[in-house]
């Protein structure tokens, strides 16, 4: 079995004389050492697929690594195998052991628009740019595991000041809805776990060995799980590479990979250094780059396909220039080597670089997607049927209730809601509750209170269905109830309407088929499709362009890449290097060149709009890193001052003449 690996591979999968860090470069096979090592502690050493945990970042992850494993070990049932994202497997010890945590099993996750609105009802009067920063600062705060008290008394400035005392307001607002944050789902297991020994002592007998996934992305409360959960033995394997770690921003802390070393003292390193992407010239690209940052682990990605070609830099006049550029070598990269769209990506610094390329795109009508747009699971008419499916689940969560009992409308509105939330602050229970109070007579005028109580006794209907029906059937029953094919049509213009109809007949269609595949009720794919819509963003597949943040690529590759706007200000961000960040940046650059596999071009722009203004722009200072480090014949420069102008529309038109011509011959 573990013949297909290499050396170092078969190393990382055998080992298991104690805690195991595997340093695994950009493309070399990190996911075939966790299979493999999963294959390996199941046949090999006897262990029950029950009692390994293999955790990731990403449900598209974690299903490509239980697709692999079971791939291996065919013939075994591996359905107890434990392959999850961090915040499933929080979901899971959460509902096992809601009773000593004092909530319901089926305690509802509120996501991050339902998050926002709880942090504007407490903050009044901020601006959405000032609730957008109360709220990083209160998840940052989670992740570091900073309660509300102690972010009181540490806050630095004005607006720590307001998001700490937001803080301990929105922890109330949540225990009273029954319902956790995104960030709750790994801190309270790890607060569970120092107050309750005794359920610790059930998940380390439970989980006796972990593999966990990109670890230079966890932060200080993750790695705070690892360790509660791997115990003294420290019976895991940590795979990640430090070269790799661009997620600062959203609280994963580097600094793990250090504290693995002090904390387990007997810590053995791995290297995989044995890249199966890339040519060598984009390897010795990455290397030279990367190379400027300090180590805390030095390694040299190498590879067996070959030099390659020399890495292209372009230089542009502007941003619509650039666009321009890039499109027009993409046309004639795919027609001189009978390429396909989807094996060319273009990565930028961030979302708002995306614009002029689209509008290229589309002039030359290349098909194309953009990672990390809206998903689908974001989309409103989706959002709706979510917050049914929660406040069935969970009769005190009141965002949910709120959501649904407005849509479609039913007679209820702001005013009802207001007089009703009132009433149930007065008695400390959920909107639900307080609707079927007989105090709530004297609050709410008749005719609107008999409509909640009509909505609510519907909803206690659904409740009682939906542990003991398929989940499509009444998830289809409710949608016949409550009109909502008709409200779209009526609220929507026809083509909006159809549209919108057909992404609920597909949700619907999904859930039912996953309630099958994954023998689960309505209630029990609750939780789940609350993690989905916040782990996953919505993949398309298809022969077309990829364009994505540097951010969004991680983890991807492409034949073919194009990586725009290389310029100071941009790559590196202004604002990292004022911050002292720089190094992150580069880790950034060093992330996008190791997607491509066979060809790498990189532009830049001379001058860009700033308003109505343009601005002149400088390399960034990693072009000028990756020439000191390469051979003249390695780097490919084109466009800038030192070269004549480009050429005009009619030598333009000729060239694309001539590609016509070479693809009609085809």
């Amino acid at each position: 079995m573990l013949s297909q690996l290499n050396p170092p591979q078969r190393e990382a999968a055998k080992y298991l004389d104690g805690p195991l860090l595997v340093l695994a470069g950009a493309g070399s096979g990190k996911t075939r050492v966790i299979t493999h090592k999963i294959a390996y502690l199941v046949e090999q050493c006897d262990f029950n697929p029950a009692n390994i945990a293999a955790i990731t970042f990403t449900n598209k992850a974690a299903k490509e690594m239980q697709e692999r494993a079971a791939r291996l070990l065919q013939g075994r049932s591996l359905s107890a195998l434990n392959v999850s994202t961090f915040h499933s497997l929080g979901v899971k010890i959460l509902r096992a052991e809601a009773r000593l945590l004092g909530v319901k099993p089926r305690f509802s996750i509120l996501d991050s628009s339902d998050c926002g609105s709880l942090v504007a009802d407490i903050v009044k009067d901020a601006d959405k740019a000032r609730l957008k920063r109360i709220r990083w600062q209160i998840s940052s705060w989670k992740n570091a595991m900073v309660g509300p008290d102690a972010a009181l008394s540490g806050a630095e400035d004005e607006l720590q000041l307001a998001a700490a005392r937001a803080y301990g307001e929105y922890e109330r607002a949540l225990r009273a809805y029954q319902a956790v944050d995104f960030d709750d789902l790994i801190l309270q297991p790890v607060q569970l776990f120092e107050h309750h020994p005794e359920a610790l002592e059930r998940w380390q007998s439970k989980l006796r060995y972990l593999l966990i996934d990109e670890y230079q992305d966890t932060n200080r409360c993750q790695y705070a799980l690892i360790r509660q959960l791997a115990g003294a033995r420290g019976a895991f394997t940590a795979v990640g590479d430090d070269d790799q770690a661009i997620y600062a921003w959203r609280g994963a802390d580097s600094e793990n990979l250090r504290t693995l070393q002090t904390d387990y003292p007997r810590l053995k390193v791995i290297k995989l250094e044995q890249n199966y992407r890339s040519v060598q010239r984009i390897l010795k690209a990455a290397n030279t780059l990367i190379g400027n940052n300090p180590k805390l682990f030095d390694k040299r990605l190498w590879s067996e396909h070959g030099a390659g070609d020399a890495l292209a830099i372009t230089a542009a006049k502007d941003a619509e220039h650039e666009a321009e550029l890039v499109v027009m070598k993409l046309q004639a990269h795919k027609f001189e080597n009978r390429t396909g769209w989807g094996d060319y990506a273009i990565l930028y610094r961030g979302n708002h670089q995306a614009r002029v390329f689209e509008q290229q795109l589309r002039n030359q009508k290349i098909p194309y997607v953009i990672s990390g747009g809206q998903s689908f699971f974001e989309k409103a008419e989706i959002k709706d049927l979510i917050a049914y499916l929660r406040l069935i689940a969970n009769g005190d969560d009141d965002p949910a209730f709120i959501r649904a009992i407005t849509v479609p409308k039913r007679g209820v509105g702001s005013a009802t809601l207001e007089a009703l939330g009132s009433y149930a602050g007065t008695r400390h229970v959920s909107l639900f509750e307080a609707a079927f109070e007989s105090g709530a007579e004297h609050h709410v005028k008749p005719a609107q209170l008999e409509a909640v109580r009509e909505f609510g006794g519907f909803i206690n209907r659904m409740e009682y269905r939906a542990p003991k029906e398929p989940a499509a059937q009444v998830l289809g029953d409710l949608l016949a109830a409550i009109g909502y094919e008709a409200w779209l049509f009526d609220s929507c213009e026809p083509r909006e309407a159809e549209t919108k109809w057909a992404n609920v007949r597909d949700f619907v269609g999904w859930l039912g088929k996953k309630g099958e595949d994954d023998n689960k009720n309505l209630l029990e794919l609750t939780q789940t499709v609350a993690l989905i819509s916040m782990l996953d963003k919505g993949e398309e597949s298809g022969d077309q362009v990829q364009l994505a943040t540097l951010h969004a690529a991680k983890g991807l590759e492409f034949k073919h890449v194009f990586l725009v706007g290389v310029e100071e200000g941009l790559l590196p961000h202004r604002e990292s290097v004022d911050q002292g960040k720089i190094e992150e940046e580069r880790r950034l650059m060093y992330v996008g060149i190791t997607r491509a596999q066979r060809s790498l071009t990189i532009s830049y722009c001379e001058k860009r709009k700033a308003g109505k203004e343009h601005r002149v722009c400088e390399p960034s200072r990693f072009i000028e890193e990756l020439g000191k480090g390469m051979a003249p014949e390695e780097l490919r420069m084109s466009g800038g001052k030192a070269e004549s102008a480009p050429p005009d529309a009619a030598a333009r038109a000729a060239r694309f003449a001539q590609l016509k011509a070479m693809l009609n011959k085809a």
